[in-house]
C-alpha cells in the first residue's frame, strides 16, 4: 500500500488514501448532520444526502450540498437510507416505504408497505435503473438478527447459522409499480447496496457475509467475499468496482471481475453509501457516525 500523500482535512476522522493522493486541495470534509447515509447528484447538479437524525418519527431530512453551503431540501421522513436521482425525481427508501421527491422538495409516497409482495423488513439502498424509468431497492431482511453486543456475529456461530435469509431486491417504476427481481437466497441473506450498471444486470453488496454478488436475471454469482459490513457498491465506466464497508470504515476498488481489491480510503468511523461522480472525478463518502461527507478527489 502506498504511503499517505499530503494532509488530511479532518484528522479526527483518521482517514487516509492508499491509491489516490489526498491533499488539502484535493479533498474536503463537509458536516451535514446527524447520521448521514447516502449521497446522489440531482437537481441543479448539486449533491443530496439522506440524514437520518435521532431515529425520532419525522425528524430525518435530505440535505442539499451547494458548494460550501448545506441546506435542508426535504423534511418529515423517519429514516431515509439509499437515494437516487432518476426521471427528474429524487427517490429514497424510508424503512418500509419509498418516497418520490420533486424539484421543490415536495415528497409523495411512491410505494407503501402494502405494495410489496412480501412484507418489507427494512428497505435500504436505492439505484437508478438504466432506462431512467424506475429504481431498484434492497430489502435488507433480518437486519436486527445480524449483530450482538460485539458487532456482527461470527460466521461459525449458532446465531449466524440461524440468521434468516429473507433479503430481497425489487424494481419500482416511477408510477409506483413494484415487482420482485431477486428473491431471497442464502448468499444474499442481508443485501445492503445495489447498483444497476446495465440492463438485466445488478451488483449487490451483502452486509452480513460480505459477499459481492452479480445478478443476471435470477442467476446469482458471488464475485468476491470477505467484505463484511458491505454497504455501497458501484461500477465505474472502465468496469472497476467500488465497495464500502460500514463496519470496517473502508472503501475498496476491485477489478471488473471483483478481484485484486485495493484499499482507497480507511479510518472512517462508518463508511456508508457513497456516490461515485466520474465526470467530476470525485468520490463522496458519508461517514454516518461522524456526521460528515468526505469528498475525495480521484486522480
Amino acid at each position: 500500500m502506498k504511503k499517505l500523500l499530503g494532509h488530511l482535512l479532518a484528522p479526527t476522522i483518521g482517514c487516509y488514501l492508499a491509491a489516490f493522493s489526498l491533499t488539502a486541495a484535493e479533498s474536503r470534509t463537509i458536516a451535514v448532520g446527524l447520521r448521514p447515509e447516502s449521497v446522489t447528484k440531482g437537481f441543479g447538479g448539486h449533491y443530496y444526502v439522506t440524514v437520518m437524525g435521532e431515529q425520532q418519527p419525522g425528524d430525518a431530512v435530505i440535505q442539499a450540498i451547494k458548494g460550501d453551503q448545506v441546506e435542508v431540501f426535504a423534511a418529515g421522513m423517519d429514516e431515509p437510507k439509499g437515494i437516487a436521482y432518476v426521471g427528474g425525481y429524487l427517490v429514497t427508501t424510508d424503512i418500509k416505504r419509498v418516497w418520490k421527491i420533486d424539484a421543490q422538495g415536495q415528497k409523495t409516497v411512491l410505494a407503501g408497505e402494502t405494495a410489496f409482495g412480501h412484507p418489507p423488513s427494512y428497505l435500504n439502498d436505492t439505484a437508478a435503473a438504466p432506462d431512467g424509468k424506475g429504481v431498484y431497492v434492497t430489502d435488507m431482511g433480518a437486519r436486527d438478527a445480524m449483530m450482538g453486543p460485539e458487532g456482527l456475529w461470527a460466521l461459525d456461530s449458532a446465531e449466524a447459522k440461524a440468521l434468516p435469509a429473507i433479503g430481497r431486491i425489487y424494481h419500482i417504476s416511477l408510477a409506483g409499480q413494484v415487482r420482485l427481481v431477486v428473491d431471497a437466497a442464502r448468499v444474499m441473506a442481508c443485501p445492503n447496496g445495489v447498483s444497476a450498471p446495465a440492463r438485466n444486470r445488478l451488483l449487490i453488496a451483502e452486509f452480513f457475509y460480505g459477499n459481492l454478488i452479480e445478478a443476471r436475471g435470477s442467476k446469482l454469482t458471488v464475485l468476491a467475499t470477505g467484505f463484511r459490513g458491505a454497504d455501497a457498491i458501484e461500477r465505474a465506466k472502465d468496469g472497476r468496482i467500488y465497495v464500502s464497508s460500514w463496519t470496517q470504515g473502508k472503501v475498496w476498488r476491485l477489478d471488473k471481475n471483483g478481484k485484486n481489491p485495493v484499499v482507497l480510503l480507511e479510518g472512517l468511523q462508518s463508511a456508508a453509501d457513497f456516490y461515485l461522480d466520474e465526470p467530476a472525478r470525485q468520490l463522496l463518502v458519508p461517514d454516518m457516525r461522524a456526521g460528515t461527507v468526505v469528498v475525495v478527489r480521484l486522480d
